[in-house]
């Protein structure tokens, strides 16, 4: 059976993914992997399991050991993990708002996190796997794309984890050459990380996880318009490519 890990398993969007799989795409085995040890709608799902971790290089390292002897047969790997803001900090307005906790907070979340979790599933990559791996950025980290200024650690920590996809996938082109790696922006979804702007966010543009989940889905499995070249693709939540 092809196998599906989905690390960052306890957010909104990836329990929306769960639920999508089992729906439309019940023949494959799903591995959950998040730092929450109970979670109830992960593990009574059919075909699921859930690996709990603390994405330390040891807890990752057991983890490809476990995948390994399960012989898992990658189909796809996605990575929800990321942040936002945290109960002292908001995106930045100005210079003055620079925080150097936020900020390596944000980086560890957002960029080095998604890195490792990729590193931690690379043994099981060869040039006969056909499989998709994505993680979860945004259009604000695109540089050509930003005209407003502003959240400079947040902007700084996607437009990062872009430059390391993008350098993975030349890696990738000579190890693991059916491997295509993906970054999605899956635009103002009404997840906790949102809450505080959904205010301002245009009617029919506060998405629910549902809808993400089906888009990325279908971005991931049925898009013809994903080409084995040695880039990631940039997309939206609608399939069109994102500038870097």
């Amino acid at each position: 059976m092809k196998t599906i890990i989905l690390f960052g398993a306890s957010s909104a969007i990836a329990k929306a993914y769960v639920k999508h799989l089992n729906n439309h795409a019940a023949n494959f085995k799903i591995i959950c992997v998040s730092s929450k040890t109970d979670e109830p709608a992960i593990n009574n799902t059919p075909n699921t399991e859930h690996f709990n971790t603390d994405y330390s290089a040891n807890s990752l390292a057991q983890l490809t050991s476990s995948l390994k002897q399960q012989q898992a047969d990658l189909h796809q790997v996605i990575m929800f993990n990321g942040k936002l803001h945290n109960t002292q900090n908001m995106p930045e307005k100005k210079l003055e708002d620079l925080n150097a906790d936020y900020f390596n907070e944000l980086l560890n979340a957002n960029t080095l996190t998604p890195l490792l979790c990729l590193q931690s599933v690379l043994p099981l990559l060869t040039h006969k796997t056909q499989c998709t791996i994505t993680a979860l950025s945004a259009r604000v980290g695109s540089i050509n794309d930003n005209k407003l200024g502003g959240w400079y650690t947040y902007r700084a920590s996607k437009a990062a984890l872009n430059m390391l996809f993008k350098t993975a996938a030349i890696e990738l082109a000579r190890r693991a050459k059916n491997t295509k790696l993906i970054l999605f922006h899956p635009g103002t979804t009404d997840t906790a990380l949102s809450k505080p702007f959904q205010k301002n966010v245009p009617e029919g543009k506060l998405f629910t996880p549902e809808f993400v989940a089906g888009q990325l889905f279908e971005l991931t499995n049925n898009n013809p318009d994903l080409k084995l070249n040695g880039e990631p693709a940039y997309l939206d939540w609608q399939g069109s490519t994102i500038p870097w």
